[in-house]
């Protein structure tokens, strides 16, 4: 009876931030808030059915770490997808503000545009 409960308490989670997350990308319109929407709801709502699916198979005896993996994968690729897509946006220049300047005059990591290229060695 307890299992039931825990079980269809993920799903109804589950369902709601995937639901939330999947609205989000529909409606926000600029594409760097758009990756917020799927990043972070639906990366929660996707592990708590996950999470349900778990509580399913230990509730009747055939417990398996597949659903554990899978949500580990998610989990971590999420984020680094997402952080990726946005520093390709950053870099084709199309971002709605520029970021701030460092105090030291340096330039961040991903806009260092004025570094001429060091030409590779192939004198190996």
């Amino acid at each position: 009876m307890i299992w039931d409960i825990l079980i269809a308490v993920a799903l109804v989670i589950g369902a709601v931030f995937t639901l939330v997350g999947s609205y989000g990308l529909v409606k926000i319109d600029r594409p760097m808030s758009r990756l917020h929407a799927p990043t972070k709801a639906s990366t929660l709502g996707v592990g708590s059915l996950l999470l349900a699916s778990i509580l399913d198979a230990y509730s009747s005896g055939d417990g398996s770490l597949h659903e554990i993996l899978v949500m580990a994968f998610l989990f971590v690729t999420a984020p680094i997808s997402a952080h990726f897509m946005a520093k390709a946006h950053i870099h084709r220049g199309t971002v709605a503000a520029a970021p701030p300047t460092l105090e030291s005059g340096e330039t961040w990591a991903c806009l260092d545009k004025d570094r001429e290229e060091q030409p590779a060695d192939t004198s190996a």
